[in-house]
């Protein structure tokens, strides 16, 4: 009996005893959680109930050379998943107010959960307010969704210079694994062109916003006032050397065409303008681009998104003489004095070339020929300067290279060379007959209309080169302050007597019996060359280069027009008002009462024309 009283009261015992250590292990928690730990575990439940927002820079605008404003931000509303707490099961109801597909916002929701869970994943962009509205109404019941404001281009001009501008689209998952940690998915980049090359000006530099989340995920303030944010920086505004309005006199030239049009000014390399045909509306990538549209520019066989003038290569056709001349002239080969006889035809080997229209010009000499553009000429000089020496020349005026420009995609063309041809056909392989089409700008020989318009700047200013840039100076909104950008130049060596021998040419070409009359403009003298590039796959290609005024060079134009026939008739005329819409401000040849008020009677000098120029463009 004392035995089993006593296992009891052991037993009874132990249990207490067990229950003691529980409780005093309880105990020791609860003080440790309440006392010890409060601080550092309330903090974590205090920040659990903060939101951190990615506030977006305003992107910098353009401004064009007469400081007017053609690309701004405007704001704009993008609706934001985080994928931690978003519950897939009101997908549906959330594509019926965004109006998308359901497996649109799933895909988007799966690719951002694949860089983190907890950062908000950009889903549609460019909302309206009545989808707002609609969403604002709902959110209760839309754990996780939100959105943002965020900027978008916005256009201001009739021109659309979008090879030049370029555009911004949502950066792709390439670009992501190549940019760095700046990117997010759902992010803007610039994509081709200015909007391209100068993104990380442009962009600026995201800043947070702290705020304080309540338990139905409606934010309710700022956390500690403020005090932890971190402001955007808004992207630097850019000043374009482009003028809009002769841009868009370009565009207009162009329309209904397939070519391109460059107009520099040869005094510092700055682009005036820069058109290529067909071209697209940059404003269709500024928000979202449906994909009908984006599809149809993609399939149309005359490729609007191509940048025809600095990616085509194109034969140079006649306006290549110039090259050959330089080189004759400044090796000594040849001067004034040296004529060639034209009957119309050249034959070497067993080949006939027939000169240009098929016309016999008798004895020419070197003014002469590039004056009417005499193939015969040109196919005799070409076998006396040689491959190599044309080579050379050819390169000097920059083809066969890229020119620097700051906008990206380039091609470099093509200069043939002997290294050329043996590598191509072997040594041995090929024959003088090759130079014979190299002399008049045909055969392997190819060029860009950027190229084109450089070269035609530098024949304006006797041989200097001036690295070509579509942006003059960059402004920093925090400071106000604007920073010119510096380029390149260099200066060919070629005697002056051999610039003017053939500037005095290319004069004589848009007078009274040259090829390029129809480029003349009222009042003004000029200087060009009209070429017609053959062409295998169909008509011949229409080419002009061109400068003026004469005496002081303000523009120098590049036109080629695709499949048009004779650079006389078809880029002539469209050069000829691009040189004059920008000297001028305004087209006067397709208005009597205005070119009569220019010319009066009888002839006027340059610089009495150009006295009649709008006072904003006095300084160009």
């Amino acid at each position: 009996m004392l035995d089993n009283q006593f296992g009891s009261f052991s037993r009874r015992n132990a249990f207490n005893g067990v229950i003691a250590i529980v409780m005093i292990i309880f105990l020791a928690r609860l003080y440790q959680l309440q006392l010890v730990e409060q601080i550092e575990y309330g903090k974590k439940s205090e920040e659990n109930s903060i939101q951190p927002i990615t506030k977006e820079p305003i992107r910098g605008f353009l401004f064009d050379r007469n400081g007017t404003l053609i690309v701004d931000s405007r704001p704009s509303y993008t609706l934001t998943i985080t994928p931690h707490e978003y519950n897939d099961r009101n997908t549906d109801f959330l594509a019926s107010i965004l109006r998308v597909s359901p497996d649109y916002i799933r895909d988007r929701v799966r690719r951002g959960r694949q860089y983190s869970v907890f950062q908000p994943v950009k889903v549609l962009r460019d909302l309206d307010f009545h989808t707002i509205s609609i969403f604002e109404e709902n959110r209760e019941h839309l754990p996780g969704v939100d959105y943002i404001v965020e900027s978008k281009r916005f256009y201001t001009t009739r021109a659309h210079a979008s090879h030049l501008l370029g555009y911004t689209k949502e950066i792709s998952d390439r670009q992501l694994s190549e940019t760095g940690g700046y990117y997010k998915q759902g992010d803007v980049i610039g994509s081709v062109g200015i909007e391209s090359s100068y993104e990380q000006l442009l962009r600026g530099e995201k800043g947070v916003e702290y705020m304080l989340r309540n338990a139905r995920g409606q934010l309710i303030g700022n956390y500690e006032e403020g005090k932890h944010d971190i402001p955007s920086k808004d992207g630097f505004d850019l000043y374009l050397s482009f003028d809009s309005n002769l841009q868009t006199v370009a565009e207009s030239l162009l329309v209904g065409k397939r070519g391109s049009v460059v107009a520099i000014d040869p005094q510092n390399g700055e682009l005036l303008a820069v058109a290529s045909s067909p071209d697209f509306d940059p404003a269709d990538f500024s928000g979202v681009t449906p994909a009908e549209l984006w599809h149809k520019l993609n399939d149309d066989p005359d490729v609007p998104l191509y940048n025809r003038a600095t990616l085509t290569r194109y034969p140079p056709g006649s306006t290549f003489k110039m090259v050959l001349a330089t080189a004759a002239i400044n090796e000594g080969i040849i001067n004034t004095e040296w004529t060639a006889n034209c009957p119309g035809s050249f034959r070497f080997g067993n080949k006939v070339f027939k000169c240009s229209h098929g016309r016999a010009h008798g004895r020419v000499n070197i003014t002469r020929a590039i004056q009417v553009s005499c193939n015969v000429f040109f196919y005799n000089l070409m076998l006396k300067v040689g491959l190599d020496r044309w080579s050379k020349y050819a390169t000097m005026f920059g083809f066969g290279q890229t020119t620097g420009i700051d906008i990206p995609e380039e091609n470099p063309g093509l200069v043939p060379s002997t290294q050329y041809y043996d590598h191509v056909y072997g040594k041995g392989g090929w024959t003088q007959g090759y130079l014979v089409s190299l002399g008049i700008g045909q055969g392997e020989v190819g060029v860009t209309p950027l190229q084109m318009a450089i070269y035609a700047s530098e024949l304006a200013n006797e041989g200097q080169f001036f690295q070509p840039h579509a942006v003059r100076a960059v402004k920093i909104k925090r400071t106000g302050r604007i920073d010119s950008i510096q380029y390149i130049s260099r200066m060919m060596d070629v005697q002056k007597t051999t610039w003017d021998i053939v500037r005095n040419g290319m004069r004589l070409a848009v007078l009274p019996g040259g090829t390029g009359m129809a480029a003349r403009i009222p009042g003004i003298e000029i200087a060009g060359k009209t070429g017609t590039a053959q062409n295998p796959h169909g008509k011949d290609h229409a080419w002009f280069i061109g400068f003026a005024p004469y005496e002081n060079p303000k523009i120098a134009v590049a036109v080629i027009i695709e499949n048009a026939g004779y650079g006389g008739t078809e880029a002539a005329p469209i050069a000829g008002r691009v040189m004059e819409q920008y000297l001028y401000g305004e087209i006067i040849r397709d208005n009597p009462q205005k070119m009569q008020s220019i010319t009066g009677s009888t002839p006027i000098t340059t610089e009495k024309a150009l006295k009649n120029k709008p006072v904003g463009l006095l300084n160009h």
